[in-house]
């Protein structure tokens, strides 16, 4: 709902005979999350779409989430983003993304310079091929759009230079094929200029990735750790470097999960 016109676009896609289309509760809903189910249910109401859900108990699940959130609100992505915008027709940013982005760029002092990465991205994006723009093909493009706004480049002065700049690791692996072929394929002489005679991998990445042993994979976990679940074994698998800085932290401070949410992250008073 990053534009505003989230309620209008699912009343649209439910005209059109969606049988499903997605909200969020509503004191979750707006800006870069999904349109309010409130004002879903409450357009519906009476039309052949009727939902058929009370009011009432939508709004004591949003009472529910209200406080909760209130929780997190250090993470909350209002602490530096006030509102939406209609520049996404132009930019194409995901809504999930333009948040991470929002927060990216005021973290590396670049607030103040968010109008003009928006700009870079739609130039980013022209350089890596007009992507499909999901995760992780949108960070990629986002890396290299706060790339060009840090190292105040054009989009003409990448490409000619593209062969000389020290690109972010996310862009060279997605050249190098890391995240699959995508539609339309590389964009060309670029992928050259950038990769030199660094690998490339071809076709489908998972379809070259040998089998995991699991039973292996837990065995060595076991002898790293003390206790290893079934879910620890899945964690590893998928994100090794997170996992075992999880493990690493545990061992360290005992387990944080009997904390409550509060306690955990704003500490004792």
């Amino acid at each position: 709902d990053t534009s505003g016109a989230g309620v209008a676009s699912m009343l649209a896609c439910a005209a059109a005979g969606a049988d499903i289309v997605d909200v969020a509760v509503d004191a979750m809903s707006g800006m870069t999350s999904q349109p309010s189910m409130g004002a879903m249910v409450a357009c519906t109401r009476g039309t052949e779409h009727d939902t058929g859900i009370q009011m009432e108990k939508v709004f004591d699940y949003s009472e529910y989430w209200e406080v909760a959130r209130g929780l997190y609100a250090a993470f909350d992505c209002t602490a530096t983003m006030k509102s939406g915008n209609a520049d996404v027709y132009e930019n194409e940013i995901p809504g999930g993304q333009y948040t991470n982005l929002h927060f990216q760029a005021h973290s590396m002092g670049l607030g103040h310079k968010f109008k003009e990465v928006k700009k870079a991205y739609v130039e980013a994006n022209k350089l890596l091929g007009d992507l499909i723009k999901v995760t992780p093909s949108s960070k990629i493009v986002g890396d290299l759009a706060q790339f060009m706004v840090q190292n105040n480049l054009t989009r003409g002065d990448v490409d000619a230079q593209a062969d000389e700049l020290s690109f972010p690791q996310s862009v060279v692996e997605f050249l190098q094929g890391y995240i699959g072929i995508p539609h339309g394929g590389f964009p060309e002489p670029f992928r050259s200029k950038v990769l030199k005679d660094l690998p490339r991998m071809e076709g489908r990445p998972g379809a070259s990735l040998p089998p995991l042993d699991f039973t292996k994979l837990e065995q060595e976990l076991c002898e790293k750790h003390e206790e290893i679940t079934p879910e620890d074994v899945l964690s590893a698998a998928m994100y090794p470097t997170v996992f075992s800085d999880f493990k690493d932290f545990t061992a360290t401070f005992g387990p944080v999960e009997c904390l409550n949410t509060r306690l955990f992250l704003e500490g004792p008073k």
